[in-house]
């Protein structure tokens, strides 16, 4: 039987092997309705897509997963401009946030201030897919098959607070606030009872915000600057966590917006 793709979710389907799956199950199916004209309806169709693609992505983006083969970078240099210092002497990179570097996200917003990390050897970036969900809200992933996963969320403030003017994590608030509305963004479920420790630090006179989450594993650092949020998320496997987390906590620490 002739398999037909859904055209109001296309090209997300032609990436998704479980959603092209999903089509030509449910056109075998006969859900294809017909409409006056006699031409074959692709509205249901769309929003189940829409759907499979909502869950099966939802989790993925939590921990910082790409969708497999929706690796579409946002715009032309969004993710692929070198960043990374020649090792130190105990091997470490050093990464910042190029000042002519794209995103997908931002339009009409002034221009993100850049931020810098510190990655082992074998950290390598790796492409953001538009396809994620909040995938334009994500500025940066970097892995390592056998360490962990980072990407960094960079957030209009205004969509959690209503600011004016140079957004301070103060204003927004407390810890327990800020974890608590901005936790679910990262690991995709509510965060009460999962925060096993907290700090408050001081860098520059910008002030940073540090947990640490219990399975998910996931360390987040949480800062504002210019009009944004940014949340800086580092996270590993069961096995991953137990043999590199003073590698992944020295990662976490070391983020700066500069």
């Amino acid at each position: 039987m002739e398999t037909t793709l859904c055209t109001s979710c296309w090209p997300a389907c032609q990436h998704n092997p479980q959603l092209r799956r999903f089509t030509a199950f449910t056109t075998k199916r006969g859900e294809l309705s017909s409409g006056s004209d006699g031409k074959k309806s692709t509205g249901m169709i769309g929003r189940r897509c829409a759907l499979i693609s909502s869950l099966s992505l939802a989790s993925r983006i939590a921990l910082g997963f790409a969708g497999d083969g929706l690796a579409v970078t946002q715009g032309l240099l969004a993710g692929r401009i070198p960043g990374l210092s020649d090792p130190d002497e105990n091997g470490w990179r050093t990464y910042r946030r190029p000042d002519d570097k794209s995103g997908g996200h931002g339009v009409g917003w002034s221009p993100i201030i850049p931020y810098s990390f510190k990655v082992p050897e074998g950290w390598e970036e790796v492409p953001v897919s538009i396809a994620d969900l909040g995938g334009t809200e994500i500025d940066l992933r970097f892995a390592n098959s056998k360490e962990g996963r980072l990407f960094v969320i960079v957030a209009p403030v205004q969509r959690f607070a209503d600011i004016e003017g140079e957004a301070q994590l103060e204003k927004i608030g407390p810890p327990d606030k800020v974890i608590s509305a901005f936790g679910p963004e990262v690991i995709g479920e509510n965060v009460e009872d999962k925060v096993l420790s907290t700090q408050v630090v001081e860098h520059s006179g910008r002030t940073y915000y540090q947990f640490e989450l219990e399975p998910p594993h996931v360390l987040i650092t949480a800062t504002a600057a210019g009009n944004r949020l940014y949340l800086f998320n580092v996270t590993g496997s069961g096995l991953q966590w137990k043999r590199h987390y003073k590698d992944l906590k020295q990662i976490a620490d070391s983020f700066r917006v500069i």
